[in-house]
C-alpha cells in the first residue's frame, strides 16, 4: 500500500460564542491530512486502539514518496489545539468521525474514508469503461412516476391518474359545450394514466479472503494483500451506497469457513493465522456456499457474488462419508478440521464473527505450494456451477500478481464466463482487466491516488 505525506497540520477546537463558523475550524486540507492518517491505521490487519491512533495523530510522520523527499526536508507534524489539553481523537469525536469504542469508526468517518478510497480503485475501473453493476435483466416498471401519459387498451387500470383523467374531461367539455354538467361524462381519450420506470436491482455478495497469505507483505514491505483486499472491498460497498442505494450489499469473509459481516466492520477484518485452529485455509466453497444461501433469499433478478483473494483454494467441505472415504482412498494421512465450540466462543469473543459450518460439516485441508488438491479443485468448480446455474454471475478480483496464483483464477473465470480483475497491492491504482464474456484483456490507472 502506498505511504502518505502527513505533514504538519493546526486544528482548533471549537467554543461556542467564539466563531461565527457553522462547521469546525479545522482546514478542509488538514482534514483529508488526519483522514489519511486513520485510513492507514484502520486498514492494518490488526486493531489500533484510540491511544495508539492518539500518538499517532501527534507523532512525527514521514514522507515516503521520493519526490517529496527531494523537495523538503521530513517536516515534523505537531499538532496545536487552542485550548492546549484536548487530545485530538476527543475533538474528532466530536466532529462525529470517532466513537469511544474498539471499532473507532463512525458511520460519518467510515463513509468519509471509504469515498476517498473510491479514488484508487474504483475510478480506474469506471475510467476503463468496466463496473459491478453490469444487469442482463431489468426490473418489471413497478417504480410510479409522478408523470402521465395517455392510457392505451392493455395498460394497468390501477396506474389510472383520476385528477388528471377527470380534467381532461372537464376541457373537452368546456371547449364544445361551455357549460360542464354534471354527471362528467368520460371518453375513452380522457383517459391517463401515471408512467412508470424499470427498477433495476442488483443484489452482490462480496466474498473476502481472510487466510494467512493474505496478511503476506508486498513490494518493499509496506502494506500487504489484506489490506489492499480491505481497500478495494470498502471502496466498493461505499459505491453501492452512494449510487446505488436500492441495491443490496452483504459481505462475507473466509478462511476455513465462511462468515457473513457487518459491512461496517470492512476496516477491522483481519486475516487468521496458524493459532487459529486451522482456520487459515482458503475455502472458495464455503463462500461461494453462503453467498448462494444470501443471494436465494433476495428477490433482486440480478445477482452477482464478487470474489476478493490472493490466489487458490485450498480446503472444502465433506459433505458425506463417501467424500471423506475417497480422500483416504488415495491419500491415507489427509487432515480433516471440525471446530469445536471453544474455537466457535473465541472467535466470536474476539472478532465478533459467528462462522458459518454450514450444518455441522467438516473440512479437508491440504495445502501445496502453487498447486491445488484435485479434489478441492472439483468441489470448488462444483460450486461455483451451482451459482451459475441458480443464475449468479461470479467476478473474481486478485490482489496478487504470483503467475501461479493467477492462473487459477483465470482458468476458473474462463468456464464460468466472468472477469477477473487484477490489482497489484504495491500499485493499487492500475489495474487489468480479463473479460471471458468479450474474449478481451486491458489495462488501465487510475489518474487518482490517496
Amino acid at each position: 500500500m502506498l505511504q502518505h505525506d502527513t505533514t504538519s497540520f493546526v486544528y482548533h477546537s471549537h467554543q461556542e460564542g467564539k466563531s461565527n463558523k457553522s462547521n469546525d475550524d479545522i482546514s478542509t486540507k488538514d482534514m483529508q491530512k488526519i483522514l489519511q492518517v486513520l485510513a492507514k491505521q484502520v486498514l492494518k490487519d490488526r486493531t489500533t486502539t484510540m491511544q495508539e491512533l492518539e500518538r499517532m495523530l501527534k507523532g512525527n510522520m514521514q514522507r515516503s514518496d521520493e519526490q517529496d523527499k527531494q523537495q523538503s526536508q521530513q517536516e515534523e507534524a505537531q499538532l496545536k489545539i487552542e485550548n492546549g489539553d484536548q487530545p485530538m481523537t476527543k475533538y474528532l469525536q466530536k466532529m462525529g468521525y470517532l466513537k469511544d469504542e474498539k471499532k473507532w469508526l463512525s458511520n460519518k468517518g467510515f463513509f468519509e474514508i471509504g469515498l476517498k478510497i473510491l479514488h484508487d480503485v474504483m475510478k480506474a475501473i469506471n475510467d476503463g469503461g468496466s463496473g459491478f453493476h453490469e444487469t442482463k435483466n431489468v426490473g418489471s416498471g413497478n417504480v410510479v412516476l409522478d408523470t402521465t401519459t395517455k392510457f392505451e387498451y392493455g395498460n394497468d387500470i390501477n396506474l389510472l391518474s383520476i385528477p388528471k383523467t377527470l380534467l381532461n374531461s372537464v376541457q373537452r367539455i368546456a371547449k364544445k359545450d361551455s357549460i360542464v354538467k354534471f354527471p362528467i361524462e368520460i371518453e375513452i381519450d380522457d383517459l391517463e394514466k401515471f408512467e412508470t420506470t424499470e427498477e433495476v436491482k442488483v443484489a452482490v455478495v462480496y466474498c473476502i479472503d481472510l487466510s494467512s497469505t493474505m496478511k503476506y507483505s508486498v513490494g518493499s514491505g509496506e502494506g500487504s494483500r489484506i489490506e489492499a483486499a480491505k481497500k478495494a472491498l470498502w471502496s466498493l460497498y461505499v459505491l453501492n451506497k452512494k449510487f446505488f442505494p436500492n441495491d443490496s450489499i452483504h459481505i462475507v469473509g473466509f478462511g476455513s469457513f465462511a462468515s457473513k459481516i457487518d459491512p461496517y466492520d470492512i476496516p477491522y477484518l483481519r486475516t487468521y493465522d496458524a493459532n487459529d485452529n486451522f482456520l487459515h485455509y482458503t475455502n472458495y466453497q464455503a463462500a461461494l456456499r453462503l453467498a448462494l444461501k444470501i443471494l436465494k433469499g433476495e428477490g433482486a433478478r440480478n445477482r452477482r457474488i464478487v470474489m476478493i483473494t490472493d490466489g487458490q483454494p485450498s480446503a472444502c467441505f465433506v459433505d458425506n462419508d463417501n467424500q471423506k472415504s475417497d480422500i483416504l482412498s488415495d491419500k491415507p494421512y489427509s487432515h480433516f478440521y471440525k471446530p469445536d465450540e471453544s474455537v466457535l466462543s473465541k472467535i466470536y469473543d474476539e472478532r465478533e464473527i459467528k462462522l458459518d459450518l454450514d450444518g455441522g460439516k467438516m473440512v479437508y485441508l491440504c495445502y501445496r505450494y502453487r498447486q491445488i488438491d484435485p479434489f478441492i479443485e472439483a468441489r470448488t468448480l462444483y460450486e461455483a456451477k451451482r451459482c451459475k446455474h441458480e443464475g449468479i454471475e461470479i467476478d473474481t478480483i486478485m490482489v496478487s500478481e504470483e503467475d501461479e496464483l493467477l492462473s487459477y483464477v483465470e482458468g476458473l473465470e474462463k468456464q464460468l464466463k466472468g472477469r477477473s480483475y487484477y490489482i497489484n497491492p504495491a500499485n493499487i491504482g492500475r489495474i487489468l482487466i480479463n473479460d471471458f464474456i468479450s474474449n478481451k484483456k486491458k489495462i488501465i490507472s487510475s489518474k487518482f491516488a490517496w
